[in-house]
């Protein structure tokens, strides 16, 4: 089954781009995003605790504290990723992962290496990840689900990387 396609602002890098290749082409300002939501949880509750004190002991205001800095921690980090996400579909601008991309891409086909990764996925199977994960980062708040395996369906030519040449 073909990926969807959709209206791209920018150029197209990866439908489903794996886990670890949205996290490395992640910008400082994904980082500070992902800061800010981490600092805002605890000193929003701090705040909120002056303006109206609930009088609750400082043991457990610790512990709320601690909670709503994983609790910012978690969300900044499903935005970061969300940001970095909508950069690959080209809904966002782009240029750097662009030139990124093609050149980590075109660098492992010219080493003979898999564009996208080894996997032992049989294609049905990689078919099966790519339609359960591609474009799941717009639901990142509701159901966190992230691509972490190698298949071949990512929604774009391959043979901008030199792909086409390589022996299959």
């Amino acid at each position: 089954m073909p990926v969807k396609q959709t209206q791209a602002a920018y150029p197209v890098i990866d439908t489903d781009p794996h886990f670890s290749r949205v996290i490395r082409y992640m910008r400082p300002s994904d980082y500070l995003t992902w800061a800010g939501a981490t600092a805002a949880g605890p000193s929003l509750f701090y705040l909120y605790e002056q303006v109206d004190p609930t009088k609750a002991s400082k043991a457990s205001l610790r512990s709320a504290l601690r909670l709503t800095g994983f609790l910012g921690f978690a969300a900044g980090f499903m935005l970061a990723y969300q940001n970095s996400s909508l950069r690959f579909w080209g809904w966002r601008e782009n240029s750097a992962e662009v030139e990124k991309d093609q050149l980590e891409l075109s660098e492992r086909v010219k080493s003979g290496k898999p564009l996208y990764g080894e996997t032992e996925l049989t294609p049905y199977l990689q078919g099966v990840s790519a339609r359960n994960s591609t474009f799941s980062q717009l639901k990142l708040h509701a159901f966190p689900w992230f691509n972490v395996a190698n298949h071949n369906v990512h929604g774009v030519d391959t043979s901008k990387y030199g792909a086409d040449k390589q022996p299959s």
